[in-house]
C-alpha cells in the first residue's frame, strides 16, 4: 500500500470516528426486585414491557449487584468495590453524617465532562448530610426525587428513628433540584417519577447526548400501589404478594412508557437502555428469588444475583441471553467507553468495559468479582424471625472453626464475606438468611445442613447453592488468599453514629444539616 492509499484509509477512519455519535444512555434502576419477579423468569407476575425489551436486547443472566441499596448505588456511580470507598457495611441511614467520599469522581461527572446532559430522577441514597453530597453537586444537572432510602409512595414522607433523641420523625423527602418541593401529595411515586423522566426526554435537544438515571422507588417497601394494578392478580392468595405483584406491574408499565417516550422523541435509535435491580428481592415485603437461595441482605445468590438487561438498536446481536460474568461496577467504564469519555482523574476502577461482551459476545473480560467483606455485619432481619430457624442460627453461631482451615489462611473466616472466581463461589462467616423461598403455594423449604464458616459452591453447576463442596476441593485455599488480598487493600469502614442535628422537626423536611 503506497502513501496515498495509507493516507486515504487513515482519513476514512478519522471521518468515521468524528462522525460517530455519542449514544444516549438511559439507566433504569429498580429497587428490591427479585429474580422470580419478572415474566421471562417464569413468574406469575406479568411484565410484558420488560419481557419485550429484554428480548430485543441482551438479557444478563450472570449479573451481580450488592445485597443492599447504598452499596450497589455506590458501585454504579464510582465503578469501584465498596471496600475501596468505605461503604461496605449496611446502608446510609437518614441521620448518619457521611456520603460517598467527595474525592470520588462519579459517573455523571465523567459523562458531563464528555459533553452529556445529565439528569436524575428518583432515589439517591448515597448520603445527604451536607449539600456537597447532593446529586446536583455530584454531576447531575437536574434532580427530582428523594434523598433517603424509603418512604411513603403517596405522601413522600419518610419516618425514621433518631436514636440520640429517642424520637421518631416523619418528614417530607422530595425535592426538585436542591429545594424541597411540595404539591405532589397523593401522586404515586412510580407514576410521578416516570412522568418527570419522560418530560426530560421530551425536552431534550439532540445537539447533546443524554444521560438519564431513573432510580425508581418501586418495588421497595412499603407495599403500596393503585388498586387497578392489583386487579389482575386476584388468583394470588397471599395479600402481600398480590399487592407486590401490582407494584411490579406498575413498574413494568413505567419502563414501557420511558422506552416509548424515547421512540416518540426520535432518540431511540441512538440510545442504550439498561434495566437493573439494585439487590435481590426482599421476601419480607413480597419479593421472591426462586429458585435462588436467600434474599436481600444476604450474600447468597438470591441477595446478589440481579435481574438486568441491555436493549436498544445499538445491540449488535439482539435476542442474546448472556451467561457472562458482569458486575454493577462495570457500568461506569462501559458507559465511559461508549461516550469516548476519559476516566483520568478517577481512582483505580474495579469495573470493566463489557460493551463488546454484551453487544457482540466475543469473550469475557472478567473472571472474578468480590461480593463483599464486612467485619461488622449484622442481619437486622434474621431468618428465624419469619421461619422458625432459631435453632439453625444458634447452631451456626456456636459452631467451632476446624483448626486445619484456620491454619491455612490468615483471613478471618468468621467475617461475613464472599468472592466469585470463575465457577467457584466462596462464602465465609454468616452469609445471611440461608433459606429458599419458593413461589406462593410451593412447599416451604427448610435448611437441612448446618452452616459452616467456610462454604464453597460451584454456582455454574449449582446456582441454587444446595451442594456445599469445600471438603472436596482445594480451591478454597486460593479463594481465601484472594479474600485476604482484598482485605489488605480495603478502606476502613465508614459508619458513624447518628447525628441529632439531622432532626427535621415536627413539620419540616429531611434536609442537609451540616
Amino acid at each position: 500500500m503506497n502513501l496515498k492509499e495509507v493516507t486515504f484509509v487513515f482519513l476514512c477512519i478519522l471521518v468515521r470516528i468524528l462522525d460517530a455519535k455519542q449514544p444516549n444512555v438511559v439507566f433504569i434502576l429498580a429497587d428490591d426486585l427479585g429474580w422470580n419477579d419478572v415474566g421471562y423468569h417464569g413468574s406469575e407476575i406479568r411484565t410484558p414491557h420488560l419481557d419485550r425489551l429484554s428480548d430485543q436486547g441482551a438479557r444478563l443472566e450472570r449479573y451481580y449487584v450488592q445485597p443492599l441499596c447504598t452499596p450497589s448505588r455506590n458501585q454504579l456511580m464510582t465503578g469501584r468495590y465498596q471496600i475501596h470507598t468505605g461503604l461496605q457495611h449496611q446502608i446510609i441511614w437518614p441521620c448518619q453524617p457521611y456520603c460517598v467520599p467527595l474525592d470520588e469522581r462519579l459517573l455523571p461527572q465523567i459523562l458531563r465532562d464528555a459533553g452529556y446532559n445529565t439528569h436524575m430522577v428518583g432515589k439517591w441514597h448515597l448520603g445527604m448530610f451536607k449539600r456537597d453530597c447532593l446529586p446536583t453537586r455530584r454531576g447531575f444537572q437536574s434532580f427530582f426525587g428523594y434523598l433517603t432510602g424509603s418512604e411513603d409512595y403517596y405522601t413522600h414522607h419518610r419516618c425514621s428513628i433518631i436514636p440520640p433523641l429517642n424520637i421518631t420523625r416523619c418528614a417530607l423527602d422530595l425535592r426538585d433540584g436542591e429545594d424541597v418541593t411540595t404539591g405532589y401529595t397523593g401522586q404515586y411515586s412510580t407514576e410521578l417519577f416516570t412522568q418527570k423522566a419522560t418530560d426530560i426526554i421530551q425536552q431534550h435537544t439532540p445537539d447533546k447526548p443524554l444521560f438519564l438515571y431513573l432510580a425508581l422507588q418501586a418495588v421497595h417497601g412499603p407495599v403500596q400501589v393503585p388498586e387497578r394494578y392489583v386487579t389482575p392478580y386476584t388468583f394470588i392468595k397471599d395479600n402481600r404478594r398480590r399487592e407486590y405483584a401490582g407494584m411490579v406491574t406498575a413498574m413494568d408499565e413505567a419502563v414501557g412508557n420511558v422506552s416509548k417516550a424515547l421512540q416518540d422523541a426520535g432518540l431511540w435509535n441512538n440510545t442504550v437502555l439498561v434495566f437493573s435491580t439494585d439487590n435481590g428481592g426482599q421476601t419480607l415485603t413480597g419479593g421472591n428469588n426462586w429458585p435462588l437461595r436467600g434474599r436481600k441482605w444476604s450474600l447468597w445468590e438470591g441477595g446478589v444475583r440481579g435481574v438486568a438487561f441491555v436493549t436498544g438498536p445499538l445491540i449488535e446481536q439482539p435476542g442474546t441471553v448472556s451467561q457472562e460474568l458482569i458486575h454493577i461496577s462495570d457500568w461506569l467504564p462501559t458507559f465511559a467507553g461508549l461516550a469516548g469519555a476519559s476516566t483520568n482523574g478517577s481512582k483505580p476502577l474495579d469495573g470493566f468495559n463489557v460493551w463488546d461482551t454484551i453487544s457482540e459476545s466475543p469473550g469475557l473480560p472478567r473472571v472474578e468479582l468480590l461480593h463483599n467483606i464486612d467485619p461488622l455485619y449484622v442481619d437486622i432481619a434474621p431468618c428465624f424471625q419469619e421461619s422458625g430457624d432459631f435453632l439453625q442460627e444458634s447452631l451456626w453461631r456456636s459452631a467451632s472453626l476446624p483448626v486445619a482451615l484456620e491454619d491455612r489462611s490468615r483471613f478471618n473466616v468468621s467475617v461475613h464475606a464472599a468472592i466469585r472466581h470463575k465457577s467457584w463461589k466462596l462464602l465465609t462467616g454468616y452469609p445471611g438468611c440461608p433459606r429458599w423461598f419458593p413461589p406462593p403455594g410451593g412447599a416451604q423449604m427448610n435448611v437441612s445442613e448446618q452452616l459452616k464458616q467456610v462454604m464453597l459452591f460451584n454456582v455454574e453447576k449449582d446456582p441454587e447453592e444446595r451442594v456445599e463442596i469445600s471438603h472436596q476441593h482445594p480451591e478454597i485455599e486460593f479463594l481465601l488468599r484472594r479474600l485476604q488480598y482484598y482485605q489488605k487493600e480495603a478502606q476502613p469502614i465508614t459508619y458513624p453514629a447518628d447525628d441529632p442535628r439531622c432532626d427535621p422537626g415536627p413539620s419540616g423536611a429531611w434536609d442537609p444539616w451540616q
